[in-house]
């Protein structure tokens, strides 16, 4: 049996450089060109990514954001993170959130290796609960079911698409052992 590695590779990003932030934008802006619906409208400046990008970066430094990408020849080329900052009553809970992959790299394993990398930075934060949404219909959904997430259930009319057009949020968790 052979086993495949892949062409990229994944750390968690602590702190966020600015060249960092400017590569993950560019993925962000993929995403939202490819009508991912991931809190975005389209069409997305890189002032308006570079900008969400630095607030995330703050979020890391402050410890209340966990930030892993996925890196190949060219760049970042895929990331999600973790909000580990909960209100007092939940300290065990994350969410998992902008699980983003650019569509030159789909279709090749990343984002079920970023959920598994996700789950386990969970867990080493001390984290026993993961909650997520996703577009109902889409491959997140898919991906997620595939991966043992409990799908909660739907919130029809959710969300904007990029281009327009309400979608429904499918909502998932996962309890990390």
């Amino acid at each position: 049996m052979t086993t495949h590695t892949p062409p990229w590779s994944l750390r968690r990003l602590q702190p966020v450089t600015d060249a960092q932030i400017a590569e993950l934008a560019g993925v962000l802006i993929d995403c939202v060109e490819g009508d991912a619906s991931v809190s975005f409208m389209h069409p997305l400046s890189r002032e308006h990514a570079e900008a969400f990008w630095h607030g995330v970066a703050q979020g890391v430094a402050a410890g209340e954001r966990a930030l892993l990408v996925a890196e190949d020849a060219q760049g970042i080329c895929g990331t999600v993170q973790l909000v580990l900052a909960q209100p007092e009553n939940q300290p065990h809970r994350a969410d998992l959130a902008k699980m983003l992959v650019h569509r030159r790299v789909r279709r090749q394993g990343m984002g079920e290796a970023l959920m598994r990398a996700a789950e386990s930075m969970a867990r080493d934060c001390g984290k026993t609960l993961l909650v997520l949404d996703t577009v109902t219909g889409d491959s997140g959904e898919r991906l997620y079911q595939r991966l043992g997430w409990q799908r909660v259930g739907v919130i029809p009319g959710y969300a904007l698409l990029p281009r327009g057009g309400l979608v429904g949020t499918t909502v998932f968790c996962r309890e990390l052992a």
